[in-house]
């Protein structure tokens, strides 16, 4: 009996080997593959980055600081508002008009019911005349610095112009020619860090009515509009981006701009709401 017994539990033990064996091989094998995941994850992830090749924001210096910033004057009729500072130089304050400008008790700036903010001219009392150079200086730079752009490789002549209606995905673009928007608008869609530059070799139009739509995530003061002929928007525009503009830029009535107007001569407006981001 005690032999019986003893082949038993050696039959017994001989028999689980196997079954043991195998549920260690499933185990091994599920740990490889939960294991192999997160590697996955990592060259996704990797591979991501890696595709995110557009540029750097342009850096606007202390022009970055206005809102609105002008050579020979910025002008309002209707009930216009606008978040963040102005300012003027070399022209005086006088040519900022329809503004109603009251000047603070140091002389070095002035304040009104429709800006959000200050407003500066070359003709106020130090240091604000220094400032104002340097700030006319910055934007001048950044208007040339963005106009040299050469990376990421740019894309030339899209759509001959007329983006109007279209998708576009960050990036450096680059006309020869003017740029137009109709009413159709625009939807510029990328992640909050992704930039577009826009290199326009004459006038940038948008018509009445038109949007620049941001998705994704994008974000106005990633989005660069390098004018070197004059910007105009239309009536009841909504527009997105910092314009850079060596001429006039030209704001109709009940447009709206989040960014910023930058310009190397007049900025004009009718009864506009003009908010930085």
């Amino acid at each position: 009996m005690c032999q019986n017994r003893g082949n038993s539990k050696l039959f017994n033990a001989i028999w689980l080997l196997p079954l043991l064996l195998a549920v260690f091989t499933t185990g091994c094998q599920k740990d490889n593959a939960a294991g192999a995941t997160p590697n996955a994850n990592i060259s996704s992830n990797l591979a991501t980055v890696n595709n995110d090749v557009d540029g750097a924001p342009i850096n606007l210096r202390t022009a970055g600081e206005f809102t609105i910033l002008s050579e020979t004057g910025i002008s309002t009729t209707g009930v216009t508002s606008i978040t963040g500072d102005i300012g003027v130089s070399p022209v005086a304050a006088t040519g900022i008009t329809g503004f109603g400008l009251i000047r603070a008790a140091d002389n070095q700036w002035a304040h009104t019911p429709i800006v959000i903010g200050k407003v500066f001219a070359s003709n106020y009392a130090p240091p604000t005349p220094a400032y104002m150079t340097t700030a006319i200086g910055d934007m001048k730079t950044a208007f040339t610095t963005a106009n040299g752009r050469t990376y990421p490789a740019p894309i030339v002549a899209k759509y001959a112009g007329d983006i109007s209606g279209r998708t576009l995905p960050p990036g450096l673009y680059k006309w020869g020619t003017g740029v137009l928007v109709s009413s159709a608008g625009v939807t510029l869609n990328g992640l909050a860090d992704d930039v577009w530059v826009f290199q326009i070799s004459q006038n940038l139009t948008v018509n009445n009515g038109a949007t620049i739509h941001l998705t994704g995530g994008a974000l106005a003061k990633n989005v660069f509009w390098v004018v070197s002929g004059k910007a105009t928007l239309g009536t009841t525009v909504n527009f997105s981006g910092v314009i850079l503009c060596k001429t006039l830029i030209a704001v109709n009535t009940g447009a709206k701009v989040t960014g910023r107007l930058l310009s190397q001569t007049a900025v004009t407006l009718i009864a506009n709401t003009i908010k930085y981001q």
